[in-house]
């Protein structure tokens, strides 16, 4: 696992945690995205039921899980 993808899993961690309440309160309460499609379903909820700074921090976020990865190219 590279240090961006920890980044990225933690920030999905906070995202998750700061709006489970507001935004994702028909999830599970142990329930984290592990997968892109899980990651981006739960940006568009965030998106769509959260107030403007929860839709600028799942676009952002929406943002960094669309870079496309070097992790191919590293043996190049």
């Amino acid at each position: 696992m590279t240090a961006q993808s920890t980044a990225l899993d933690d920030a999905f961690r906070a995202l998750v945690d700061e709006y489970r309440a507001r935004c994702l309160w028909f999830l599970r309460t142990d329930y984290y995205p592990a997968t892109t499609q899980e990651r981006l379903r739960v940006l568009d909820y965030v998106q769509r039921y959260g107030e403007r700074e929860a839709h600028v921090r799942a676009a952002q976020l929406r943002q960094w899980l669309s870079q496309p990865s070097n992790v191919g190219s590293a043996g190049s």
